[in-house]
């Protein structure tokens, strides 16, 4: 499985072959299309992304030492933008997780392209990503 760091410069190199932020947006929104399905049972408050104007909800389970999430959102923008960030993470251990830097969102000028609702939910996913990841790594080490 590749590594974070790599998984981040393929989203990288995808996005730099775009021209226009909206054909990035019709790219976004067919990553979120291909998003694996999130359990129905898993679409309650408790799942609930919080800090995001539209509905996030993300799942994370262990699985031979790797965080496994899926995730779904009833807006296609967001849906891409937390499918961007389960291919970076999901299948990951939890303290690569914890120590991945989050700047190819940042290089691929995701952020600075989203409006300051937008932009405040993707640091709430990101947050819940990395809590996931500390609450699994706290669990490995006891």
């Amino acid at each position: 499985m590749a590594s974070i760091k790599e998984i981040q410069e393929e989203i990288i190199d995808e996005f730099s072959m775009f021209d226009d932020w909206m054909q990035r947006y019709e790219y976004m929104i067919d990553l979120g299309k291909s998003l694996p399905l999130i359990d129905p049972s898993y679409k309650t408050e408790e799942y609930i992304i919080k800090g995001c104007q539209s509905k996030v909800w993300v799942h994370a389970a262990m699985e031979d030492g790797k965080i496994r999430f899926t995730a779904d959102s009833d807006a296609i923008i967001t849906k891409g933008i937390i499918a961007i960030l389960i291919r970076a993470f999901s299948g990951q251990n939890p303290q690569d997780i914890i120590e991945a830097d989050t700047d190819f969102i940042d290089e691929i000028g995701l952020k600075e392209h989203l409006s300051p609702t937008r932009a405040n939910g993707l640091v709430s996913m990101i947050k819940q990503i990395k809590l996931y990841a500390v609450a699994y790594q706290t669990q490995l080490n006891e």
